[in-house]
C-alpha cells in the first residue's frame, strides 16, 4: 500500500503539468470600438452598362467605298477617317468649275471695261440708254455667273472633304456598316462608334424606392466579368416614367472609364443610397467574419477573453458596416486576429485606429 500511493500522487502531478502546458498563449490581436454614426438605407440592384455617347456615323455624300480607315474594335480620335470614298468624279467636276470660272472671271472684266466705256457715252449723249442699260446687264450676268461658279466651287470641295468620313468624336469603332467597294447614298450609315471613356450604367428601379432617390448621389458599382475592379459613379438622370409592366423607373449611373477595362454591355451591380439617413451602430467591415449567411463579430470583454457575437449587417459606410443588432456602441470588437480565435479564448489586445468616412 506505501508503495501503490505516491504513484498515483505521482500520476496525478504530471496529469495536471500536461494540461497546463496545452493551454495555448493568449492570441495578439487589434480591437477597435464600435460607433453611433449617420448611414443610409443602400439599395442594390442590377443594371447594364452603356456607352454615354454612340452614334451611327452616315455619309454626307454619296459615292463608292475606297478604303475603310476604322476597322472594328480599333480605337480612334476624334476627326480621325473611318472611311474614304471615291473622289475622282468631284476632282474632275472641280477643275471644270474653276475652269469656268476663270473664263467668267475674264468675261467680267471685259465687262466691266465696257460697262465703263459706255458709261462715259451715254453721258455725253452718243449712247442710247437702253444700249448702256444693255451692257450693264451683260456685266451683271457675267458676274452673276462668276458667283454661281465661286458657290459651286465650294460645294465640289465641301463634297471632296466629306469623301473622308471622320469620327465625331474619341471612341471605339463598334461595328463596320460598309465595305470596300460598296456604293453608299447621302445619309447612310458607314460606322459604329461608341465612347468608352464616358460610360453609364441603366439601372431599373422598383416604383417603392422612386421617391427615395437623388440626382448626384453616389454608387459603388461591381462587375461581374471584373471581379478586382471596384468603381464609384453618380446618379446622373433620374427618367420620371414607369415600364408600365415591371413598374420601374430607369435611372443612369454616369462613371468614369480612364482605362478601357469595363465594357459595353456588362452587367453590373449598383448599390446606392435611398432613404433619410438614421443613426445607427457602425463596425469596421474587417471585424465581421462571414460564413454562409451567418455574420459574427468576436467581442472583447473585461478579463481580456473574446465571445462571438451574431449579428445583422445593414448599410455600409466606407469601410464600416452597419450593426442592426448585438452590439451597442462602445463594444470593442476584433479587427484583426480574429479568424481564428474560439469563444472564450484569451487575448492580448491593442487598440487600433479606423477613421470613419
Amino acid at each position: 500500500m506505501r508503495v501503490w500511493r505516491p504513484v498515483v500522487f505521482f500520476g496525478a502531478v504530471c496529469g495536471l503539468a500536461a494540461l497546463g502546458a496545452a493551454q495555448p498563449p493568449p492570441a495578439s490581436v487589434v480591437y477597435v470600438e464600435a460607433r453611433e454614426h449617420a448611414v443610409r438605407q443602400m439599395v442594390e440592384l442590377p443594371g447594364t452598362v452603356e456607352a454615354r455617347t454612340a452614334a451611327l456615323v452616315a455619309s454626307e455624300v454619296d459615292g463608292l467605298v475606297e478604303a475603310l480607315r476604322g476597322r472594328e474594335g480599333q480605337t480612334v480620335g476624334k476627326g480621325q477617317v473611318l472611311v474614304r470614298l471615291r473622289t475622282a468624279d468631284l476632282e474632275l467636276r472641280l477643275q471644270a468649275a474653276e475652269a469656268g470660272r476663270r473664263e467668267a472671271a475674264a468675261r467680267l472684266e471685259q465687262a466691266d471695261a465696257d460697262l465703263e466705256r459706255n458709261r462715259g457715252l451715254h453721258d455725253q449723249g452718243i449712247l442710247s440708254a437702253s444700249q448702256f442699260g444693255a451692257s450693264r446687264s451683260e456685266r451683271d450676268a457675267w458676274q452673276g455667273r462668276a458667283d454661281q461658279l465661286s458657290a459651286e466651287i465650294s460645294r465640289i470641295r465641301l463634297d471632296i472633304e466629306r469623301s473622308s468620313v471622320k469620327a465625331p468624336f474619341s471612341g471605339v469603332v463598334v461595328a463596320e456598316r460598309c465595305e470596300v467597294g460598296e456604293w453608299v447614298g447621302r445619309g447612310d450609315p458607314v460606322s459604329e462608334l461608341a465612347s468608352l471613356h464616358d460610360l453609364e450604367v441603366r439601372v431599373e428601379v422598383p416604383e417603392r424606392y422612386f421617391s427615395q432617390l437623388e440626382r448626384g448621389a453616389s454608387a459603388t458599382i461591381s462587375f461581374a466579368a471584373l471581379p478586382d475592379l471596384e468603381a464609384t459613379g453618380e446618379v446622373s438622370t433620374i427618367i420620371p416614367r414607369a415600364n408600365p409592366q415591371a413598374r420601374t423607373f430607369p435611372l443612369k449611373v454616369r462613371l468614369a472609364n480612364p482605362q478601357g477595362r469595363i465594357g459595353v454591355g456588362m452587367l453590373a451591380r449598383v448599390t446606392f443610397p435611398a432613404g433619410a439617413a438614421y443613426r445607427a451602430t457602425v463596425v469596421p467591415k474587417d471585424a465581421v467574419i462571414i460564413r454562409g449567411a451567418e455574420r459574427t463579430v468576436y467581442r472583447l470583454k473585461d478579463d481580456d477573453t473574446v465571445e462571438p457575437i451574431s449579428v445583422e449587417t445593414g448599410a455600409g459606410v466606407g469601410d464600416w458596416v452597419e450593426v442592426k443588432r448585438g452590439l451597442e456602441p462602445g463594444a470593442r470588437v476584433v479587427t484583426r486576429g480574429n479568424e481564428r480565435l474560439r469563444p472564450g479564448q484569451a487575448v492580448r489586445a491593442a487598440a487600433g485606429e479606423h477613421a470613419l468616412p
